[in-house]
């Protein structure tokens, strides 16, 4: 079999191991979900928010960041945490052994990404729409914006995860290292506190990295025209979105190549 085709192959068995984990599921499928429930029910009251005339509601608002929340959990912190997973208990050896290329174990692992990220961001959309009556963008070129800014933040992502796996010494601390990075991304990248309100050198920070493009992407995506003016320059900024992630995604599949070894150098 060609390395594509293997590589497709080993995407259901990644996909199965997936949903077989149950900490796995909560903590990166079902964890955008909750919180965008929690924030929905704890803030409503509060009425709703943005630039006058142009006012939305709370679950509306923070649904665009929790879908590049999604991103980031399904490819950085499940794949860096999987990985470092199976080289401390040996599996990365056992398959070292076998004809499996890396390409194919990486396509697998991407695929895997990718139909969790879809399956991810269906249920958020869907649960978003039916249970908190958030109101979904109706003109294509918005959609198109969601789908460009999704694909191209799951490969990125999914590269980086793999990337960050060989930063952890051992599987049990692969969590500890990983979760602290991935949830302090989410706080200064406006998904759970909103990007305007944050000091300005906090924002400067957040722009070193994806995940605040991400989210800007998905603002520009789901929110009115009139929000972009709280973003960081007062414009969705498009193209600095996609030449981020392009970035991203090419500093992950460079490290991705350099650092991936089936056995740890220093076992």
């Amino acid at each position: 079999m060609s390395t594509l085709a293997i590589g497709a192959s080993r995407v259901g068995y990644e996909t199965k191991g997936y949903f077989r984990s149950l900490d796995t599921v909560f903590f990166t499928f079902l964890f955008p979900l909750i919180m965008l429930g929690i924030f929905t029910a704890a803030f409503s009251s509060s009425g709703d928010i943005g630039p006058e005339g142009a006012q939305i509601s709370v679950g509306a608002y923070y649904l665009p960041g929790m879908l590049a929340a999604g991103v980031l959990l399904s490819g950085v912190q499940n794949l860096a945490v999987d990985i470092a997973t199976e080289k401390s208990d040996g599996t990365l050896k056992r398959l070292g052994g076998t004809p499996l290329s890396p390409v194919s174990y990486f396509l697998g692992k991407i695929g895997q990404v990718f139909v969790t990220g879809i399956l991810q961001a269906a249920v958020l959309l869907l649960v978003a729409r039916v249970a908190f009556g958030i109101e979904l963008p109706t003109e294509p070129a918005r959609w198109m914006t969601f789908a460009w800014v999704f694909v191209l933040g799951l490969v990125t992502s999914a590269l980086l995860g793999i990337a960050l796996s060989a930063v952890p010494r051992s599987g049990k601390s692969a969590t500890a290292v990983v979760v602290p990075i991935v949830l302090v991304l989410q706080f200064i990248s406006g998904v759970y506190l909103q990007f305007s309100m944050l000091p300005e050198w906090m924002q400067n920070v957040a722009s070193v990295f994806p995940l605040k493009w991400m989210a800007q992407g998905m603002r520009a995506a789901f929110l009115p025209d009139e929000f972009k003016a709280l973003e960081q320059n007062g414009a969705w900024d498009l193209g600095w979105v996609a030449l981020a992630l392009v970035a991203w995604l090419v500093v992950g599949l460079v490290i991705s190549r350099i650092t991936f070894r089936w056995i740890r150098r220093d076992a």
